[in-house]
């Protein structure tokens, strides 16, 4: 049984005996020495309802009768928290456990549930950029999250292949192209710039010549080719693979742009105004109405996105994760309102949305623009970095923080750099266990009672942690928890390591059991980074 479902369990039942119906409370770890392991608000909540002061609510909590058996005792402190002290043999239970379930200590068992997480997606006008990479790993990892947690998870990548966008890089193309073959061709309004298209305008003219004329599909279609093949290998090289693509062109040849326009309009949610057609939210608790098809006959983001995920919802997932950027900020919320006008189930569609990312280097930032090329690509990021690297760094703010990318600490090889700090714990964990066996050749029975020193203590309660972590962050989708957790465990055994001696011929026992706490602490720093998509190597 969990460890918080017991603690809730006898937080329950104390309600029932007092014939209390509430439900308001929560029981959280306790990072504060000396006041237990857990702690609960349940008294401080209850003290507005009973009119009693917290911590005489909190003393009469500790005198209930104790469900848990010997996995905890309780006292109460102020101003009123109810605290829980696990035992030590529980604990060193759950280390055995650890030893045992190995690599599966902590995941889940299928649910037969389906996920999909839609990431990245953007349009193939260019390479990607280190913002694209944030929201390429952070996508990643959520999909590993959700594996992890017993889903079966369905990757995919959502582009544009039909609107202005993909025109004007058509056109900026041709104009390289033009320019090549000694014409002078005047780059369009907004034109793409960046040298990836003179490399394809030089591939162009060696296969079809210098004669082509301008409305040519090929500035189209090789273009799109060229920069969505890039955009595959870049992601590809930082571990991520997509299981499916779906193209925005799609849902005009299917009827589905079609169907949304003719629904709304019949349902009265749509009308014409100034040769542009309007999404009526205002008669849906909306300040105003919302764009769908522009005058100039080109339809906004929201309607081709109403129509993809009408199609998302269709296909029957249990779980619909968007991975947006802050641009999408002000648009997903019409495209869940479009579902809604669709009778389309919404409330199993989870939106992340993650700020911008930018680069500093040498204390600068580095200012980043598709259009004018004066970006730094993730191809170029990857130039200069391991894939670790680059894939920890981006998770290591919270999604809704913008994120500093410091290319000065990311090229660091000391401890100060978190990625090295973790994985050198393991490495030096596995040095010590070869070590090990190689001075220490005997089995013996483990005794992990020896284990009884606050260093040892602490990481084996930190270890305990890793499942309910892993629901938290089920929860939350957010895998910087992880890498915090991670540090935290990784600076325990440092500690553990520094304070205590594990190869000891003359206490064999003690050995023995702090060889085994050694294994556990891999176990869960090789678990918590696998599922960031992190290496572990052996060696440093």
């Amino acid at each position: 049984m969990k460890l918080k479902k017991l603690m809730n369990d006898f937080l329950q039942d104390y309600l029932k005996q007092k014939e209390i119906e509430f439900s308001e409370w929560s029981v959280n770890v306790n990072n504060q020495e000396g006041f237990g392991d857990y702690s609960s608000n349940i008294a401080l909540k209850l003290a507005k309802i009973l009119k009693k002061a917290p911590i005489d609510i909190a003393e009469n909590i500790t005198n209930h009768p104790n469900v848990s058996g010997n996995i905890f005792t309780l006292s109460a402190s102020q101003p009123g928290f109810v605290n829980f002290h696990i035992s030590n043999d529980y604990y060193l239970k759950i280390l055995n456990q650890i030893i045992n379930e190995s690599e599966n200590f902590g995941k889940k068992k299928k649910l037969n549930k389906s996920a999909n997480v839609e990431f990245v997606s953007s349009n193939p006008t260019g390479p990607l950029t280190v913002g694209h990479g944030r929201q390429a790993i952070l996508g990643d990892m959520v999909s590993n999250i959700l594996t992890w947690n017993g889903y079966d998870v369905t990757r995919e990548y959502y582009y544009n292949d039909a609107g202005k966008q993909m025109r004007v890089l058509a056109e900026s193309c041709y104009s390289k192209y033009a320019q090549q073959a000694g014409n002078d061709v005047k780059m369009p309004d907004n034109g793409y710039v960046g040298t990836y298209l003179d490399e394809i305008a030089e591939k162009i003219i060696k296969e079809n010549g210098k004669d082509l004329e301008s409305d040519n599909p090929i500035f189209r279609n090789f273009t799109e080719k060229e920069i969505f093949s890039n955009i595959e290998n870049t992601l590809d090289s930082i571990g991520i693979k997509f299981d499916v693509f779906t193209k925005e062109g799609t849902f005009y040849k299917n009827g589905g742009i079609k169907n949304v326009l003719k629904t709304l309009k019949d349902k009265g949610l749509s009308y014409e105004k100034d040769g542009a057609i309007w999404f009526k939210t205002s008669s849906l608790d909306k300040e105003e109405d919302k764009v769908l098809v522009k005058s100039s006959g080109e339809p906004t983001y929201r309607l081709p996105d109403i129509a993809y995920h009408a199609d998302k919802v269709d296909r029957g997932f249990d779980l619909i994760v968007d991975i947006f950027g802050a641009d999408h900020i002000d648009t997903y919320p019409d495209v869940i309102l479009g579902l809604k006008c669709l009778d389309k189930k919404t409330d199993h569609i989870k939106v992340v949305i993650h700020q911008f990312v930018t680069i500093k280097k040498g204390g600068e930032i580095v200012k980043m623009s598709t259009r004018k090329a004066n970006f730094i690509t993730l191809d170029e990021l990857k130039d200069e970095l391991s894939s670790d690297i680059i894939r920890y760094f981006f998770i290591m703010r919270g999604a809704n923080s913008h994120l500093d990318f410091d290319l000065d600490l990311a090229k660091d090889e000391s401890e100060k750099n978190p990625v090295y700090y973790l994985q050198y714990a393991n490495a030096r964990i596995t040095n010590l266990l070869k070590r090990y066996d190689k001075e220490i050749v005997t089995d013996r029975e483990i005794d992990y009672n020896l284990l009884k020193e606050k260093d040892e203590i602490a990481l084996v309660k930190l270890l305990s942690e890793f499942p309910n972590k892993m629901d938290d962050v089920l929860h939350s989708l957010e895998p910087r928890k992880i890498a915090t957790y991670l540090e935290e465990v990784a600076s325990a055994y440092h500690k553990f390591y520094g304070n205590h001696k594990v190869i000891n011929s003359k206490n064999l026992d003690l050995s023995s059991a702090r060889k085994k706490l050694c294994e556990a602490t891999k176990i869960i720093l090789i678990n918590g980074l696998s599922i960031l998509g992190i290496s572990a190597p052996e060696r440093m």
